[in-house]
């Protein structure tokens, strides 16, 4: 695609409702939609909530099927932060909406997931690992977070360096604040402040420009 639009919700929980979530999800949804997104990244855990002292359970397809009439309705891919039971145990995983399939994909969070535009799946990165997965088409990185100030810091310059070392871009979109865009090169394109909002970001034959849209 000669133009690709992507974005980042910087997306606050206010409770672990899903069905309120969900509600707000497709705030946002529209919001990118008419911003000409194709493709947006919630936060970690964005439909669902932490829980309280334990992950709460994994929402089931009905609770989720607006999200998933919304990504048809508007063309768009979205990512977003869910629970996953995997071999017994619970964990914080990504849900994939795809405008292009019926079926709601879902994976363990990792450290992010990389993608190609167009393609109707993630794979799901570890960059820890010595290798990372990375497929030699994808063109982006994107990172579910929430994390406070001084985890965001460790974060964030973990990612510049991963945009650089592996020459593909990186969206963070984090719940609290300082979501971002960094392109193949490292270069930061655009950071957030605090506040729900959109940051955007739009590739063409110049390369990745950026930007903020404060949801009023």
């Amino acid at each position: 695609m000669s133009r690709w639009n992507i974005a980042a919700a910087q997306y606050v929980r206010q409770d672990d409702c899903v069905d309120s979530h969900v509600a707000h999800h497709l705030r946002f949804i529209a919001e990118a939609a008419r911003h000409q997104c194709d493709l947006l990244v919630f936060p970690e855990l964005s439909l669902t909530g932490p829980g309280d002292t334990t992950l709460p359970p994994p929402p089931g397809d009905r609770q989720l099927e607006p999200i998933l009439n919304a990504t048809r309705q508007h063309r768009i891919t979205v990512i977003a932060g869910i629970t996953v039971d995997k071999l017994g145990q619970r964990q914080k995983g990504l849900a994939l909406f795809s405008p292009c399939s019926d079926t709601i994909h879902r994976y363990p969070q990792g450290s992010g997931a990389s993608l190609i535009p167009g393609e109707k799946q993630l794979t799901i990165i570890d960059t820890d690992a010595d290798a990372p997965n990375l497929d030699p088409l994808a063109t982006l990185f994107a990172s579910s977070q929430d994390v406070g100030d001084n985890r965001w810091r460790q974060s964030i310059n973990a990612l510049q360096r991963f945009a650089h070392k592996y020459a593909i871009a990186v969206l963070m979109a984090n719940a609290r604040s300082g979501s971002a865009l960094w392109d193949e090169k490292g270069q930061l394109i655009v950071r957030a402040d605090k506040g729900e909002l959109l940051l955007t970001g739009s590739r063409d034959r110049r390369g990745w420009q950026g930007d903020i849209i404060p949801l009023g």
